[in-house]
């Protein structure tokens, strides 16, 4: 396989190789917004304390690069995954309103280099089913940093394969170079030993029998059924 892909070449490939109903892979929210981290139900008591950044107010970008300020100084120890977010957000808020990576570290000054505000914003870009995987504390956010390396589907793809195989940030990280490199998601998995789309459903007894009942009339296994099933609900979602 080829080592030597260009951004635009993977985010081409992405694009093609996902179906007409796979649901976009970048954020859809307006940058700074604290969509995920205003959310009581995935942050509890702290939904009330989700900062908004505005990209478009002078004020709310000084909030920003004092947030990336601190965030650089202190996120090596930073346990708190809504932290995390926040600093996520004052970078990707800093950026848009600056235009420049380089303009916005100059901004924040102390330890933010462009890497690192380039990083954590490409975490704010994340779709917001990954994000709220990071603020419950499923997916570590300097594993989400390896996920947003990659493009399209294969975010999604990355992700749930992390969620279903406890998988750890190196080996997240190894998987997001080798996507990066030219692989598939499948190739990438499949190279670790790691099945996309293996996963455990705990049913109620009576879907279970209708199930196994169903799958047993028709001569197919119940995972081939449940496909169906869930592929038709989908679709029509």
């Amino acid at each position: 396989m080829t080592a030597d892909w260009s951004e635009d070449q993977r985010n081409e490939r992405y694009r093609s190789e996902s179906g007409p109903h796979d649901p976009p892979a970048d954020r859809e929210e307006p940058v700074g917004n604290p969509v995920v981290r205003g959310d009581a139900r995935v942050t509890g008591e702290h939904a009330d304390e989700a900062v908004h950044f505005d990209p478009e107010d002078s004020e709310s970008l000084d909030r920003a690069a004092e947030t990336v300020a601190a965030f650089a100084e202190n996120t090596a120890g930073a346990a708190d995954n809504v932290y995390m977010l926040r600093g996520a957000a004052a970078c990707a808020a800093l950026v848009r309103g600056e235009g420049s990576y380089k303009v916005a570290a100059e901004r924040a000054g102390g330890e933010a280099t462009v890497a690192f505000i380039r990083k954590w914003a490409r975490v704010h870009d994340l779709p917001q089913s990954i994000r709220r995987h990071v603020a419950m504390g499923h997916i570590a956010p300097t594993a989400a940093k390896h996920i947003a390396r990659v493009s399209g589907t294969a975010r999604f793809d990355l992700a749930w394969a992390a969620l279903d195989n406890d998988l750890t940030v190196r080996e997240i990280r190894t998987l997001a170079s080798d996507i990066n490199d030219g692989q598939s998601v499948e190739e990438a998995l499949d190279g670790h030993g790691i099945q996309l789309g293996e996963l455990s459903l705990l049913l109620p007894p009576h879907v279970y029998r209708e199930l196994r009942r169903r799958a047993a009339n028709e001569g197919v296994s119940p995972d081939r059924l449940a496909h169906r099933a869930l592929d038709r609900e989908f679709r029509e979602y």
